[in-house]
């Protein structure tokens, strides 16, 4: 039986250096055939260059081995990958697989073959994501249930009564240990069956940043196509190099945006209002909790307000002089 046949990308956005650091780990482990793509977010500082240069340099352009592509605009995370998942292998024929990598994502080794192996074994998974660490070996959660009203409610509320009482509904429950079919994973380290792809749709480009992994996996599900958890394919993520998360002190509009589109397009209106008014109540339960015993909110400044006047179509002031910026990172 023939090779897969692999695409990598790597989207990158104002961390050239850090995106080679990726393609570098990426290609150790890349089995034979297997091709990349670096796609430059229109970053304007330069990247682009950095990219091209480097890979003339490092003669990763021969035999179509690395390629570079460049957007006319910064159309966000979903939009920047769709021009990698609409690409080709250097001699004309469509992949079989896709392997969407952070910029800041290194494999181990193993990572990708093992991933192919699962999706090679199962014909109707269309995903299959690795586990992710910090630089301080830290597990990130990257494997989680869809979001719901229920859901919604307990991860705000974050009170061990209604956790227990909504132990099924919980978005971001403990990681499997073992192989696990989930409801969708992160995209650090994800890779995704092209043919699933031809029936469902690429990235929906609404969404700027988050929630954007989550609606795809979603469509996915909603046609028979399933997901799953590898923990035993392992990469180290530094995470929010892209989109500056960390020195975030409020959340941006366009994670509220993102928000609201996916309750709205995948349960409609009603749902998306009773889904904002569940988390509503439970963070005004968080902060009463938090107020009571003197413990600071674990929610970003002016949340619970930014989130009200979002969901009841009112303008959001004083937000964070953030740049609009593509990569799939710690989820809030």
């Amino acid at each position: 039986m023939a090779a897969a046949k692999v695409l990598v990308l790597i989207l990158n956005y104002r961390t050239a250096e850090m995106t080679l650091r990726a393609a570098e780990a990426a290609l150790a482990d890349m089995p034979v055939g297997a091709e990349m793509i670096l796609i430059d977010n229109a970053s304007g500082d330069g990247s682009a260059g950095v990219l091209q240069r480097a890979i003339t340099e490092r003669g990763w352009d021969e035999n179509g081995l690395v390629r570079l592509i460049l957007s006319d605009v910064n159309g966000g995370f979903g939009a920047g990958n769709n021009l990698g998942l609409t690409s080709r292998m250097s001699d004309g024929s469509a992949p079989d697989y896709f392997y969407v990598l952070n910029s800041d994502a290194f494999p181990d080794a193993g990572c990708l073959p093992r991933l192919i192996t699962h999706l090679e074994s199962h014909p109707k998974a269309g995903f299959a994501g690795s586990h992710v660490r910090g630089e301080d070996d830290v597990t990130h959660c990257t494997a989680f249930r869809f979001p719901s009203i229920a859901g919604e409610f307990e991860g705000a509320a974050r009170t061990g009564v209604f956790s227990r009482m909504l132990k099924n509904a919980i978005v971001a429950p403990p990681l499997p240990d073992h192989t696990a079919r989930v409801d969708w994973v992160a995209g650090a380290s994800v890779l995704v069956r092209a043919k699933m792809l031809d029936e469902i749709g690429l990235f929906d480009e609404t969404f700027f940043l988050y929630f954007e992994e989550t609606d795809l996996c979603k469509r996915a599900a909603r046609a028979g196509w399933s997901c799953w958890y590898l923990p035993q394919s392992r990469v180290v993520h530094i995470g929010s190099v892209s989109t500056g998360m960390k020195e975030w002190q409020r959340m941006p509009s366009y994670w509220f945006d993102s928000r609201r589109h996916y309750f709205v397009k995948n349960h409609g209106s009603a749902y998306a209002a009773a889904a904002l008014v569940a988390r509503l109540a439970g963070g005004a339960i968080h902060h009463l909790r938090c107020a009571i015993s003197g413990k600071n909110s674990q929610d970003p400044a002016y949340f619970l307000r930014d989130l009200a006047r979002h969901g009841f179509g009112l303008s959001l002031d004083r937000q964070p002089a953030t740049s609009r910026r593509p990569a799939t990172e710690d989820r809030p």
